[in-house]
């Protein structure tokens, strides 16, 4: 990856206001929040009621500075296909808001920022998570999947599933099968939730010559992919009652939640199959909402767990 390190005219003449949103920008807030979303109910897991507040602030101050980190860093890396893509040209790399070197910066400070808060204010395998995240979402992701096969959005989603080993770690000092559990949900989540929206922008991928599922095979082939992750992903989310003696109100929940993420995925394979307009959006939309209300139900469960009578 080459680095030049001379800003831009456009970035020294950037105001504050701008450029420190531009820094926010590069921390992609959007992946960020959703990210911080399935900590929280992670710790209440882990701690089987309201984990220490200032322990929670203390993993999402840090789980944020990890997340922008990765974010920072993914930028930079894809600043030139960024410039070709309509989804990502306002971003500040492209804009010239933020200049490469400043970005570069930026990032590595977070990373290391945010391994020496976790290593200094809850534990060093926290801090080793936290690493790992950065690692991989920026080398094994960013670098060497997302321009080499088709398959980068499956592996993106073990990037994402760091947070709940992190925060689950924060609050115990160990990793367990329950966040194991946890992180196999959102890695099997993520191909059925991000695929709708790059299949809404393939044109945009295919010219930057990125080789996302939707860009090289066929409607059909990426609605069944999509099916076959979904009902995967409703699996491992009942798999959790097992793993962590889940109480009746999760169980509700997951199946509340879970049965229409893959009525809706076998919806969008249906209209592939008819050549009829696939419409993608509307299952992304509502897999942004199903983890957040899964995760939601892990909390709440947490604190008020009405056992699952015996049969």
């Amino acid at each position: 990856m080459h680095v030049s390190v001379m800003a831009s005219p456009r970035s020294s003449r950037v105001g504050v206001r701008r450029k420190l949103a531009a820094y926010v920008a590069l921390t992609k807030p959007r992946v960020m929040e959703l990210l911080l979303a399935v900590t929280v109910p992670t710790m209440f897991l882990a701690q089987g009621g309201l984990p220490n507040l200032l322990l929670v602030v203390i993993t999402l101050v840090g789980g944020a500075m990890s997340a922008g980190s990765a974010g920072a860093f993914n930028c930079i890396i894809d600043r030139d296909v960024d410039r070709l893509m309509r989804r990502t040209e306002g971003r500040p790399l492209v804009t010239g808001e933020v200049s490469t070197r400043e970005a570069v910066i930026f990032a590595s400070v977070l990373a290391v920022v945010s391994t020496l808060w976790f290593a200094l204010l809850t534990n060093w395998l926290a801090a080793a998570l936290s690493l790992a995240a950065i690692a991989f979402y920026v080398i094994v992701y960013s670098l060497i999947l997302k321009r080499r096969t088709p398959q980068n959005i499956v592996w993106g989603g073990a990037a994402g599933g760091f947070p709940v080993l992190i925060g689950w770690a924060a609050v115990t000092g160990t990793l367990s099968w329950t966040p194991v559990v946890l992180f196999l949900i959102i890695f099997l989540w993520t191909p059925p939730h991000y695929w709708p929206l790059s299949w809404k922008y393939r044109d945009d991928y295919r010219s930057a010559e990125i080789p996302m599922l939707t860009v090289v095979r066929g409607p059909i082939t990426v609605a069944l992919q999509i099916v076959l992750y979904a009902w995967a992903t409703l699996a491992a989310s009942l798999l959790l009652i097992l793993i962590a003696n889940m109480g009746v109100l999760y169980v509700v929940m997951a199946l509340a939640l879970g049965v229409p993420f893959v009525v809706e995925s076998h919806r969008l394979f249906a209209r592939a199959v008819s050549r009829a307009d696939v419409s993608p959006m509307r299952l992304f939309h509502y897999s942004n909402a199903y983890l957040a209300m899964l995760f939601v139900a892990v909390a709440i469960d947490a604190l008020w767990r009405i056992p699952i009578p015996a049969l």
